[in-house]
């Protein structure tokens, strides 16, 4: 008796095929962005509020931002760097959840809170001054936590933490 591969090799190739077609559906609309996770503490008059957030340095990093992310938990985020301090501007393209962007100076201290951005919106999001860094969380976190400018923000990138 003789059996035919062909046609169970055709079948496995097929299941091959959507395998990859899938695989490649999911690594494009994985959140790009940082690998690492790293602390990152805001000194307000309430205390000290910590954050777990995901440096973006390289272009690409800061370009895709949170793009396309469905959710961002509370106390986590994203923290741009804009090295050196500069004039910054954001937008909420293709960003589906609502956003606080914290605007922080090379010192450390916050310049700009931008509440409650609006997804998707393209609408230009200044810092409204020379900023080293924004970060973003889950917009309320800053009236939740009761952060203000002037707040210190300790991390690597401000020389503390």
């Amino acid at each position: 008796m003789r059996l035919d591969r062909k046609p169970a090799w055709s079948l496995a190739r097929s299941w091959l095929a959507a395998i990859l077609v899938i695989a490649g559906f999911a690594a494009a609309s994985a959140p790009a962005g940082a690998a690492s996770f790293q602390p990152l503490e805001i000194v307000t008059k309430n205390g000290v509020q910590v954050f777990s957030v995901e440096v973006a340095t390289t272009e690409q990093e800061k370009q895709t931002g949170l793009m396309y992310r469905k959710e961002l938990a509370d106390g986590k985020g994203m923290l741009f760097d804009f090295n050196p301090e500069q004039e910054v501007s954001m937008w909420m393209k293709n960003t589906y959840v609502s956003l606080d962007m914290i605007f922080i100076r090379a010192d450390g201290r916050i310049l700009r809170i931008a509440e409650n951005t609006e997804p998707l919106s393209t609408k230009i999001i200044s810092s409204q001054g020379p900023a080293r860094a924004v970060l973003e969380v889950a917009a309320g976190t800053a009236q939740k936590y009761g952060i203000r400018p002037g707040d210190r923000v300790g991390h690597p990138l401000f020389g503390s933490k």
